[in-house]
């Protein structure tokens, strides 16, 4: 298990505007004991704030048990440390709220998230909030779903007619991909770079969304390392796994010649590290640079000098929304169609800046990191096109 971390350290970053959490639909504004998704810093309400969310929501809805509010918790796969973070969290809120939450693990399968989605749906509860990665499943989950009157908010993966949180895939993909690419150059150069090979850990079964990830990482990779050729990206499936990214980046390694740089990042931290692993294991380490993504393996990048950064998404603090807006959905307030999060480059320099349990190693950060805002928002102009994204351009940002 991971221990939780401290709250006074994120209240004191939130304060500077660095680490809030922000509202997709700017239009939406409203406070709900405290809570406001548009301003909300993210850290953790108090137990007098839940409960009196409970007892308006339970105003609102009548339990469908007739006693008190059930709400759902479907985990993506419990044994994945970002997931158990975001377990953490929705437990802890569910208990200071003092609600019955209920919890499966939809083990990364669609089959199972559906036959998990029955499950609860048979049980009765109020509520329900899906992190699930088969998006072929999303459409049928959210019939049952509507069919029993049961509101949901997703998590990461978007389902038609539920509220989205988690992740700016745009954003954090460019922002990851193109710290990747200045930091390649920082370490190899920018001659050396262009002989090298972008290798980008994809999630093909996930769809679109999660999509404009990994396709920001490529977009914002190709920004800081003009003139980089196409033909030296290489794709492959993670299956969002350690163990699978490990077999795939095994697989084209042999691809990438002796000496050439091998440039990685992946659709998350598990991914990354897989891939990490098989380069090293292949003896190509001094070859190597790596960026991950969710910031949720915070020792790994510590211990590992090819690692030297990952993108912030705080999973320990998703709870700290998804059991308010739970309970503002119950209580019949307007709920904002998206939440996106606020990222920021975690690196060995300024973790301590965000996690108080691990120290800052002052002087290891390769970059003094520059976004690139101009070919971020001409990446924003192209993906709006896409027909793939007609029907999810509110998980668009607009800069």
């Amino acid at each position: 298990m991971h221990a939780r971390i401290p709250f006074h350290a994120m209240r004191r970053v939130a304060s500077a505007a660095v680490l809030s959490l922000l509202l997709g639909s700017a239009a939406y504004a409203e406070d709900f004991h405290g809570f406001d998704p548009t301003k909300f810093d993210g850290a953790m309400l108090s137990a007098d704030q839940l409960k009196a969310m409970v007892a308006d929501a339970t105003a609102a809805h009548k339990p469908n048990n007739g006693k008190n509010l059930v709400l759902g918790f479907a985990n993506l796969q419990r044994d994945v440390s970002f997931c158990l973070k975001v377990e953490n969290g929705m437990v802890e809120n569910a208990k200071a709220a003092g609600v019955d939450l209920q919890i499966t693990d939809n083990r990364l399968d669609g089959a199972t998230a559906l036959a998990n989605a029955q499950s609860f749906l048979q049980r009765q509860v109020d509520h329900v909030t899906e992190f699930q990665t088969d998006a072929n499943f999303g459409a049928t989950i959210m019939q049952q779903m509507n069919d029993a009157n049961t509101k949901v908010v997703a998590i990461d993966i978007p389902m038609p007619g539920a509220t989205f949180f988690g992740a700016n895939n745009p954003r954090s993909g460019f922002m990851g991909g193109a710290y990747l690419g200045q930091a390649a150059i920082a370490k190899f150069g920018a001659d050396k770079v262009k002989e090298g090979f972008f290798v980008v850990g994809e999630l093909p079964q996930s769809g679109a969304i999660p999509a404009m990830r990994t396709g920001g990482q490529v977009a914002g990779f190709k920004a800081a390392v003009e003139g980089f050729s196409d033909d030296h990206i290489i794709k492959i499936d993670t299956k969002n796994t350690l163990e699978e990214s490990f077999t795939q980046m095994n697989n084209v390694i042999g691809r990438i010649p002796e000496g050439a740089p091998i440039m990685v990042t992946a659709i998350n931290d598990q991914a990354a590290t897989g891939m990490l692993r098989a380069v090293k294991q292949a003896g190509r380490e001094a070859d190597l640079i790596v960026v991950g993504m969710g910031a949720d393996e915070i020792q790994t990048m510590i211990d590992e000098p090819a690692f030297v950064s990952s993108v912030g998404y705080f999973p320990e603090r998703y709870g700290n929304y998804l059991i308010p807006l739970a309970l503002m959905q119950l209580a019949g307030k307007d709920v904002p169609d998206t939440v996106l999060v606020n990222h920021v480059m975690v690196t060995k320099d300024n973790v301590c800046t965000y996690y108080d349990k691990f120290a800052c190693a002052k002087g290891k950060d390769p970059i003094q990191f520059t976004f690139p805002q101009e070919a971020f928002e001409k990446h924003l102009a192209e993906i709006r096109t896409l027909p793939d994204l007609a029907d999810y351009q509110n998980l668009i940002p607009t800069n």
